[in-house]
């Protein structure tokens, strides 16, 4: 517990804005966020959720240790524990399990936004609904509406349709 630092932030506030210096991981003990761009129309294009006991950050800012492209926003209120660069390689260099457990879940992440790439390129609005569904049930009630038809790249009006639908 040594090498992170607690924090809480309320609904809606920021934990990295664009632009920012990333210089934490950051890891959730309670609470929803998501990682989101801006493209150069003010739309907002959902990367990932976070909820308890994941792990987010700009990944690249963070290990490159450049400004954020990415933002990350609260969803609920959110308890986090932050690493820094410099403990994150401390923490690596003395422990080597952790080394190995950073490992594993950078491989799961891999392999979760492959499986969103592919599904947002191959699968239709109700197949991808689906796949949320199959992978992510327990965020179902906890985002809202709006912001999940945003994750899925569909309309407000298309994820109503999929609510009121029998499954």
């Amino acid at each position: 517990m040594s090498f992170f630092v607690k924090e809480t932030f309320r609904k809606k506030d920021f934990i990295i804005r664009e632009n920012d210096e990333v210089k934490h991981l950051y890891f959730i003990v309670s609470g929803l966020v998501k990682l989101y761009v801006t493209d150069s129309d003010a739309n907002e294009h959902i990367i990932s959720f976070a909820m308890e006991d994941w792990w987010e950050s700009d990944y690249k800012a963070f290990y490159t240790q450049t400004k954020a492209s990415q933002v990350l926003q609260c969803i609920e209120k959110t308890e986090i524990l932050k690493i820094s660069y410099s403990h994150y390689h401390q923490i690596l260099n003395e422990i080597p399990v952790m080394a190995s457990f950073f490992l594993h879940k950078a491989v799961n992440g891999h392999i979760s936004n492959q499986r969103r790439v592919v599904s947002l390129i191959t699968l239709t609005a109700q197949h991808r609904y689906e796949h949320f569904l199959k992978y992510y049930p327990a965020l179902l009630q906890r985002i809202p509406k709006t912001t999940l038809a945003l994750y899925l790249g569909i309309s407000r009006e298309t994820l109503s349709r999929f609510f009121s639908e029998p499954q």
